[in-house]
């Protein structure tokens, strides 16, 4: 599944729930990458939202307003975190452009020279790549590696 075209929508909701949980949770990393705010946005609609929606069909139906805008308003605020999702899959199977492979290249060397060997993935670094070797930095490494971003 190297090709983002290859991949069916529940893969890639999956793919993006797996980046969700593998990108680190550094605010450092915030003014380069969105993840960090995308996956508040989603952990806070996965949490709220289901409520919300359930809320608002039964405020309407109490009302006796039309059913038809409150189940298209129910379903929306539940679509929400499936969007953020769906961001995240397609994001980590995007190829990492060259500013920033030129940074994973430097991130394995350093990981390397303090004594843990990365694999290179196969084909291109894509931005789940990068989260996971990020992940790994963040774990063994001292944090001035960001410096260099």
């Amino acid at each position: 599944m190297s090709s983002s075209g290859n991949v069916s929508w529940i893969g890639v909701l999956k793919r993006g729930q797996h980046y969700m949980e593998t990108w680190p949770d550094d605010k450092r990393l915030s003014p380069v990458f969105p993840e960090q705010r995308i996956r508040k946005a989603v952990r806070f609609g996965v949490r709220f939202m289901p409520p919300l929606a359930v809320f608002t069909l039964c405020w309407q139906i109490a009302l006796h307003a039309q059913l038809g805008p409150a189940v298209a308003s129910a379903l929306f605020a539940c679509s929400l975190p499936v969007q953020g999702l769906w961001w995240m899959g397609k994001r980590s199977l995007k190829p990492l452009p060259p500013a920033l492979l030129k940074w994973y290249h430097s991130l394995r060397e350093k990981l390397e020279q303090a004594g843990q060997p990365t694999a290179l993935p196969e084909g291109t670094p894509t931005y789940q790549s990068l989260a996971d070797l990020l992940k790994r930095a963040f774990r063994q490494l001292d944090k001035a590696f960001l410096d260099d971003l």
